[in-house]
């Protein structure tokens, strides 16, 4: 289901300082709970945000002006992006705009020649059966055990297209890992 307001994709422009803060302070809040260590505070979300620009694609989702969402892509390798991040503000999570904004990222890329789009999903809160878990020696068998244990993101983009392609085990400090999906989004 999709948003029933009117949602506008657009680049975000370097230039338009209040989008670019308004893009770092929904960092800040959307990772809060999810993601403690990620942007702990506004000016690191600054600096991704800087980073993100430049380093690739920015787009934003509007509604009636306000930045309510935002997502970043840069070229990771050969004819493959990565997404990092995509946030939607809590006040308008679970309306749509966060598969919008894959949506139109995936169609960015595929028009720049991507043919895969990967992502990282960290879990430093706990919301996946591989929390906690001593991953090694063999961490593709707790992978093909993963279960969803309290909302953690990999079960949107899993509904986005996204295939679960690896685990790095303690990606984010013991029994903290870092979840790998990808999609193809081009044809050719």
């Amino acid at each position: 289901m999709y948003y029933n307001h009117e949602v506008e994709i657009t680049d975000l422009d370097p230039a338009d300082d209040a989008a670019c803060e308004r893009c770092a302070e929904l960092l800040v809040a959307g990772f809060t709970t999810m993601a403690p260590t990620a942007w702990p505070a506004v000016e690191d979300a600054r600096e991704t945000v800087q980073e993100c620009l430049d380093m690739g694609v920015v787009r934003v989702a509007r509604i009636g002006g306000e930045v309510v969402g935002w997502i970043g892509g840069h070229h990771a390798y050969a004819r493959v992006w990565e997404l990092h991040p995509m946030v939607v503000a809590p006040a308008h999570q679970h309306q749509g705009i966060g598969r919008m904004l894959v949506a139109d990222l995936e169609r960015v890329v595929a028009e720049r020649g991507a043919l895969t789009l990967v992502l990282g999903s960290d879990d430093e809160a706990g919301l996946t059966s591989l929390s906690g878990l001593e991953l090694y020696p063999d961490p593709l068998a707790a992978l093909a055990r993963l279960e969803d244990r309290g909302g953690h993101p990999f079960v949107f983009y899993r509904k986005c297209g996204f295939a679960v392609t690896g685990v790095t085990p303690d990606a984010n400090g013991l029994g903290k890992p870092d979840l790998h999906m990808a999609k193809r989004v081009g044809t050719r």
